[in-house]
């Protein structure tokens, strides 16, 4: 067993199912479950083309070329800035969001606990915790998220077995797949494949190697679209899509909390209910970690400071006390959060590796050993994809 290639698909999987896993049944609620299968696979098809662009790109240049160099090198400075900023605007974004549904659930946990209290407590108490960790560095963060790895994936195939016997296949078929051009479904839907900005660091780590690169991108996002597609099965069949309590009423509240005490109080089972709990605390507390860790990277590195000293602790600052201060001003950002990185992975992942390719490809001649298939149709559909969806994000 060649375990460097399993540990790459491992890794493209620990970087997809996160917290956004949470909103997938929320955000594509109208649907049904119908219409957010179409729109998975669909979404998959555009992540996926995305990220073999990517690794089409990063081959062309040296090893260590990454986002902002392989926009720069294909698309001048112009290019470079959009990348910059996207990224930049991208790891805020979530950060934002995974702050707002990781202290909503520590408040309901703490709540559970009969430990009352305000809100915006709770959301002090999140970040110092886990901002601790982040702070810690890259060592203390690796041995965290394998261990939360390996409890998050034990805790979400008993969960999926507890609570298959409960679907409702009456409950599966509602929705209105008319609703299929719904910018916060495809957004958020868009997000949870959002992998592709460690395909370079995986060409590194195969030296170059194509055939496991290949085989890594297509297994590695293959298995996070079955366990999303058994997700919302679960979710939605579970769930009514109307009522006081239905999905569609929880879109309007946004609160991860909402979810979890839902599911749990229809699940009528204090076992299941512990799974659900820790299934999404953990998929909260891997992206949080994650998404930290890049940012504090980026941070650094964009300010040519160490991350050690009075200018880690200020990195640290810039890092967490805008995500902080937004959540305690809208603590319902968790959807809209991932809604907006949804609008800037469109961009980072579609349509600047499209562009990339075709100025690489047809004006540079950079072009040599993989290229994906499709030709100028398929850049030039993505393009349109993304730019639609970008216009319809600005007009809304």
């Amino acid at each position: 067993m060649d375990f460097k290639l399993l540990g790459s698909i491992l890794l493209i999987v620990g970087t997809s199912i996160g917290a956004g896993m949470l909103a997938l049944p929320i955000a594509t609620a109208q649907l049904g479950f119908m219409g957010s299968l179409i729109l998975l696979i669909v979404c998959w098809m555009v992540m996926t083309a995305g990220a073999f662009l990517i690794l089409e790109v990063t081959l062309w240049l040296p090893t260590n070329s990454n986002m902002i160099s392989m926009a720069k090198a294909t698309l001048g400075p112009i290019g470079q800035i959009i990348a910059w900023l996207n990224y930049f605007l991208l790891l805020y974004s979530l950060l934002c969001a995974y702050t707002a549904g990781g202290s909503d659930l520590f408040h309901s946990l703490l709540a559970s606990a009969h430990l009352f209290l305000p809100r915006w407590v709770a959301t002090f108490a999140f970040i110092l915790v886990f901002a601790s960790i982040v702070y810690k560095g890259i060592r203390t963060i690796d041995y965290a998220n394998r261990g939360l790895m390996f409890v998050k994936f034990a805790a979400y195939f008993l969960l999926v077995i507890c609570i298959a016997p409960l679907v409702s296949k009456a409950n599966l078929l509602t929705g209105d797949m008319k609703q299929l051009n719904s910018i916060t479904a495809i957004t958020v839907t868009i997000t949870s494949f959002g992998y592709a900005t460690i395909i370079p660091s995986l060409r590194i780590y195969f030296a170059s190697d194509v055939r496991k690169l290949k085989t890594a991108i297509l297994i590695g996002g293959l298995i996070p679209l079955i366990c999303y597609i058994i997700w919302d099965a679960i979710i939605m069949g579970v769930i009514p899509l109307q009522g006081e309590h239905g999905l569609i009423a929880m879109s309007h509240s946004t609160f991860t909390s909402s979810l979890v005490d839902t599911l749990s109080y229809a699940a009528a089972s204090q076992s299941i209910s512990f799974f659900i709990k820790l299934f999404t605390s953990i998929c909260v507390l891997t992206s949080f970690l994650g998404v930290s860790l890049c940012l504090v990277d980026f941070m650094a590195d964009g300010l040519q400071q160490e991350k050690a000293g009075l200018s880690g602790v200020f990195i640290h600052l810039l890092v967490f006390l805008p995500p902080l201060a937004i959540v305690l001003f809208y603590p319902q950002i968790f959807v809209k959060a991932l809604e907006y990185a949804g609008i800037y992975s469109i961009i980072l992942l579609v349509l600047l590796p499209a562009w990339m390719v075709w100025r690489g490809r047809y004006h540079h001649h950079l072009a040599n050993g993989f290229k994906l298939f499709g030709g100028r149709g398929l850049l030039f559909l993505l393009m349109a994809f993304s730019i639609a969806m970008i216009g319809v994000s600005v007009v809304k």
